[in-house]
């Protein structure tokens, strides 16, 4: 097929596309985009010129919706992306499942190619949208914890950003106030190297002059091969560091776009459109 396509594939081409015959194409992937031992991975199928809607698909009876909102949620490395949707749509028991805290009932998700489980919770960084955190345990016996038990925590980058807050190593978690206690477990889910950082509402429940310094902290420590994965409501805040955005409504996926498409598209923001979408 390779030969009749005229394709060449070697190890500098990882990904190849060709034509078997008008219309038909033909796409191969192998080591570099699969594993070394699976061997090579090829797609066939027929280029329709139309463009077929996800209701056409269904339609047709060529997939289910499930089928197709596992194809259209598939993220990249190096992405922030924002999870958004109204009160009981899911947000949350979609990062508990990216975590291994709750089982999906059907469908599969996997991280950097495996299922999640032990091995990928060492590549997931994870802020729960609530503290978490012993009351009487000081701040830098919880980053020997952290040092102790994730191989990517950088206890000289925890310090830093304490030391920028004026936050004292030294306290107790229970002499704190909510906003600073908040700032502390972004700090730590910051301070690791991860490939992917998933936050459940960083921002709620803090005062606007506190949301910036969460998105700089955000913005200025996260690997930027990394992906980062924030569910909130408040989207007209962190609008200006997202690439891309998933609504979410009743545990379904009703968009999964870029943020560029959105003002290009719809000639709004995304909290505008967001709006819109979800009027009551």
């Amino acid at each position: 097929m390779l030969h009749k396509s005229g394709m060449i594939f070697d190890s500098a081409q990882t990904i190849v596309v060709g034509h078997l015959s008008n219309k038909i194409r033909i796409t191969v992937m192998g080591d570099g985009v699969i594993d070394r031992d699976k061997g090579l991975s090829a797609s066939i199928r027929i280029v329709n010129p139309r463009k077929l809607t996800k209701q056409q698909f269904v339609d047709y009876g060529t997939a289910t919706a499930e089928m197709l909102d596992l194809l259209a949620a598939c993220y990249c490395h190096g992405v922030s992306m924002c999870i958004t949707g109204a009160t009981s749509s899911g947000k949350t028991t979609l990062i508990k499942m990216l975590n291994g805290l709750l089982t999906p009932t059907q469908g599969t998700i996997l991280i950097n190619g495996r299922p999640v489980g032990i091995e990928t919770k060492a590549h997931v960084a994870y802020l729960p949208d609530r503290t978490y955190l012993a009351g009487n345990q000081k701040i830098v016996n919880i980053l020997e914890y952290f040092c102790d038990f994730y191989a990517d925590f950088s206890r000289e980058r925890a310090i830093g950003m304490l030391q920028g807050l004026g936050i004292d190593p030294a306290a107790k978690m229970n002499t704190l106030s909510k906003g600073t206690k908040e700032k502390v477990q972004l700090i730590l889910v910051m301070s690791r190297n991860a490939d992917l950082y998933v936050l459940d509402e960083p921002i709620a429940g803090v005062d606007p002059a506190a949301r910036d310094y969460i998105l700089r902290t955000i913005v200025n420590n996260y690997d930027p091969s990394a992906t980062v994965l924030i569910s909130t409501h408040l989207i007209g805040d962190v609008e200006q560091v997202l690439d891309e955005v998933i609504f979410m409504r009743y545990g379904h996926l009703v968009l999964y776009t870029s943020v560029d498409n959105i003002r290009e598209q719809h000639g709004k923001s995304v909290d505008a459109y967001f709006r819109e979408v979800f009027a009551c």
